[in-house]
């Protein structure tokens, strides 16, 4: 019993099928994945964007790409970022999505089990403003699970972004 609760059926509907799709890319879940899969859903900002997909090509000596399609406030949107990593050309990719300044001040990588099938977690830190705000994602790839991470930071930027200036 891991003691976890929901304060919805909604996020306890999320937890599970996020549970789904890493049962599916892994032989074996620890107690530490499902920790891991909850703390994500639980610590979910008002999702404006989306990640629909990632792809990224990495080639020794040459550029990496990423291509990322996001969906921004309920339109799919697509971008292409060439740089010397593959974390960086995805961020990349992510950041001219959105129409405001972002500079990360931390990327983080952690294993939550062992083993090369583990849940890999992504912690970001993001400065927007003067404002330091903390994404977090997880999964079994790092460039994904970073593209989380970095997507979960945005989506709090915008979410206390409107919380400072509602729409009337």
């Amino acid at each position: 019993e891991l003691g976890v609760e929901f304060d919805s059926e909604e996020s306890l509907n999320d937890a599970f099928r996020r549970f789904k799709e890493l049962a599916d890319k892994k032989h074996e879940i620890f107690d530490e994945d499902l920790q891991a899969l909850v703390s994500e859903t639980q610590t979910e900002a008002s999702e404006s964007i989306k990640l629909v997909s990632l792809k990224v090509c990495t080639e020794t000596g040459e550029e990496n790409t990423a291509t990322v399609v996001l969906s921004v406030d309920d339109k799919e949107q697509t971008a292409t970022a060439k740089t010397s990593g593959a974390v960086d050309a995805t961020f990349s990719a992510i950041s001219s999505l959105v129409d405001f300044e972002i500079n990360l001040q931390l990327y983080s990588v952690s294993n939550v089990t062992q083993g090369t099938d583990a849940l890999g977690e992504v912690n970001v830190r993001l400065e927007h403003n003067g404002r330091i705000i903390n994404g977090q994602g997880a999964d079994t790839d790092i460039i994904t699970a970073s593209a989380k991470a970095y997507i979960h930071g945005l989506n709090k930027i915008m979410a206390a972004t409107d919380r400072a200036h509602p729409q009337i």
